[in-house]
């Protein structure tokens, strides 16, 4: 005896072809803005904007510390690998430059540069804002330590823009708008802070 279906039920055809849109609804995952930003982003140029900004201004003291020989050793070590574009190798020997010691404004800012060269946006901010706490917050290292978090926040921001663009679902679309205007200030902040760290030494009589 056929059996009747009970009142309200919905039909197995149809239950079936609403779990399946149901389904591929949950497979459309939002577009990741990290992995987007890595994929895109021009770490040598990057550095090399950074490195510009921070070009010696003759009007400007620029105080260079003595550091121990055998971090000297490394930072050479990586300089000499980041010339043959071997930058996974170069940000290790920084990596033990900092072991030995992990306070140098200045193996600090290299080492957040050699984050730029890798696409490591995070890495690359992080260590530039722990050079700038730890330093002198003048001169060309301070320039290079805000124009690195400008080049890691204008990549964050591609990053979210390629995602916008992507999205296919609005809810997706619109939790990335806070993202974006938060960023966009970010950079806009780092840029600004870029000139301030120009001070010209005092006149000696």
């Amino acid at each position: 005896m056929k059996r009747s279906s009970l009142p309200g039920a919905v039909p197995r055809g149809a239950a079936l072809a609403v779990l399946t849109a149901l389904a591929a609804a949950c497979t459309v995952a939002p577009p990741q803005p990290s992995a987007l930003a890595e994929a895109s982003f021009n770490g040598e140029a990057a550095v090399a904007a950074v490195r510009a900004a921070g070009g010696a201004d003759a009007r400007e003291l620029d105080v260079q510390p003595i550091r121990d020989t055998q971090v000297e050793d490394l930072r050479q070590r990586a300089d000499a690998l980041e010339k043959t574009r071997k930058y996974p190798e170069a940000a290790a020997a920084l990596d033990q430059a900092l072991q030995i010691n992990g306070n140098d404004p200045a193996l600090l800012q290299e080492r957040a540069e050699a984050a730029l060269y890798l696409h490591r946006l995070d890495d690359a901010e992080r260590y530039a804002q722990q050079a700038y706490n730890g330093g002198s917050r003048v001169g060309p290292l301070c320039r290079r330590h805000w124009a690195t978090i400008a080049q890691a926040k204008q990549g964050q921001l591609d990053g979210v823009n390629a995602a916008m663009k992507l999205a296919q679902r609005q809810d997706h679309y619109d939790a990335l708008v806070p993202q974006r205007t938060a960023l966009t200030e970010a950079r806009k902040q780092a840029q600004a802070k870029i000139g301030v760290c120009t001070v010209a030494a005092q006149p000696r009589y």
